[in-house]
């Protein structure tokens, strides 16, 4: 059988076998039933379509092997009527809670723990918060792994501080998962979505992981940012540092930077780097990063990105690369009207939103001060609609 589309022919898409169970309810992975390969070629026809004007674009860089890339998993919790507690993932647009056991995209031993946790909690009678009538105390279960180090933290979202029998179940715990490196209980009072909340006790190990990315050391906590599929992010990286040909002479500004990863990279290349978020607990992280790594030739500020590009350019600064990274929103005005002011003679924008990438090299381009030389889309979120893409620019009279 064949379907019509713009007049021609076009084969009936087919089926991965892997299938999810749960795929028609969950919606965190829309697309886990088509090939991988059409995947790549349906995101390449899209980014085509979208930034092509500006320069080629270059195929989709994509996994050998697309599967259980998350290294940080979530689970919302349910309790049954029996008082068996049941993890799992909001179903698409709505507050539904659907049990999950095993993700196609989710760390396999991440999942484990979530499952053997939640059944351990069962067992301790312990009870699932209820956000009807303000019942209950266990909120959220969150994993997170190094991929490279296999080091794993175990966040427990409390409502309340107090947890009734902690320290038995955290050893009950590590006679089943004695992997696990650190626990800690988070705590949330609030009443909106946000699954973390600002105070935490570490129940065991130190309280944070360390993973490695393009041949640096990274601390995680809780809270801390980090790509959860660092595959793919550490191409990203290698990708956005190489074409803005970095030397020893350059001053580099990473703006929007979190927890420094991107910059601590590029120092080694760099003369003097510049890392600059607004986040305050992402400045402290990056601190963190940079003496984890010895690396004495970056500094952070913590403010927002357009208001320190205004004031370095009033007070006389100058710099000569430019790495940003902005959130799905894209850049500001205020930051792009000054970054055409400093002038860097390169640029590297990656971008998790297209649509607003599109919009920001509109601006950087009408100028004509800038031309845009590569685009590469990467495909940090496999079965899903997301594309990340590195587009790198240089000054429009420059050759090269």
């Amino acid at each position: 059988m064949t379907e019509r589309l713009n007049g021609k022919k076009e084969k009936k898409r087919k089926r991965s076998k892997s299938r999810c169970p749960v795929f028609s309810l969950c919606g965190a992975c829309s697309h886990i039933d088509v090939p991988y390969e059409e995947q790549l070629s349906s995101k390449l026809g899209s980014m085509i379509k979208l930034l092509g004007k500006y320069a080629h674009v270059d195929p989709v860089v994509g996994m050998k092997n697309p599967y259980h890339y998350r290294c940080k998993v979530n689970a919302v919790l349910k309790q049954k009527y029996d008082g068996t507690i049941e993890g799992g993932n909001y179903s698409e647009h709505t507050h539904k809670i659907v049990p999950v056991e095993k993700c196609y995209i989710e760390d396999v031993t991440a999942d484990r723990v979530i499952v053997d946790t939640q059944k351990l909690m069962s067992s301790f009678k312990m009870k699932v918060y209820n956000e009807r009538n303000g019942y209950g105390n266990i909120r959220y279960l969150m994993v997170r792994v190094g991929r490279q180090t296999g080091e794993l933290m175990l966040i427990i979202v409390t409502r309340s501080p107090v947890m009734p029998s902690k320290n038995n179940f955290v050893k009950a715990l590590l006679k089943i998962h004695p992997e696990i490196t650190t626990i800690v209980q988070n705590i949330n009072d609030r009443t909106d979505s946000m699954i973390l909340g600002n105070r935490e006790n570490v129940l065991y190990g130190k309280g944070y992981i360390e993973d490695e990315l393009c041949g640096r050391r990274f601390r995680i906590s809780p809270r801390s940012f980090y790509q959860v599929n660092p595959i793919i992010a550490e191409k990203i990286y290698r990708k956005a540092i190489d074409a803005a040909r970095i030397s020893p002479k350059d001053t580099v500004i990473d703006a929007y930077c979190g927890t420094g990863t991107i910059g601590i990279v590029t120092a080694a290349d760099a003369g003097k780097v510049i890392g600059v978020e607004l986040n305050s607990d992402a400045i402290r992280d990056a601190n963190v990063n940079a003496r984890l790594n010895a690396v004495e030739n970056i500094e952070f500020y913590n403010e927002d990105a357009g208001k320190f590009m205004e004031e370095y350019y009033s007070e006389g600064g100058r710099v000569d690369v430019v790495l940003m990274d902005p959130p799905r929103a894209g850049a500001d005005s205020k930051f792009l009207n000054t970054l055409l002011k400093l002038k860097p003679e390169r640029i590297s924008y990656v971008s998790c939103n297209p649509i607003t990438l599109e919009r920001d090299l509109a601006i950087l381009t009408a100028s004509g001060e800038y031309k845009v030389n590569t685009i590469t889309p990467f495909d940090l979120f496999p079965f899903t609609e997301n594309t990340e893409i590195v587009a790198s620019l240089t000054q429009a009279e420059e050759k090269n």
